[in-house]
């Protein structure tokens, strides 16, 4: 787990997912300067970990949903400590 969330971009990816992005867009417009082949690939790493789940919604044209798994709603303690500790002006 410690080698696929330390990869550039994944704690920030689920941070965004916590926070409620759900599409494709909404993830890249979360998270400013990710490329979209990059978010691409870094969403098909956690989706093969477990951690978020794809949807392809049944409309026209497809629409792609993400979610964070039970498993990967399980971070969320460690991403909110991690997130207060960088906010914290003593550290």
């Amino acid at each position: 787990m410690a080698d696929l969330l330390e990869r550039r971009w994944q704690l920030s990816i689920i941070y965004a997912a916590l926070t409620g992005a759900l599409r494709f867009s909404e993830f890249a417009e979360a998270i400013g300067g990710i490329s979209p082949r990059m978010l691409s690939e870094r969403l098909r790493d956690l989706e093969a970990a477990g951690l978020i789940e794809r949807t392809v919604l049944p409309s026209s044209p497809p629409a792609v949903e993400y979610r964070l798994t039970e498993r990967g709603r399980r971070l969320a303690p460690i991403v909110e400590a991690m997130r207060s500790y960088a906010e914290d002006p003593s550290t």
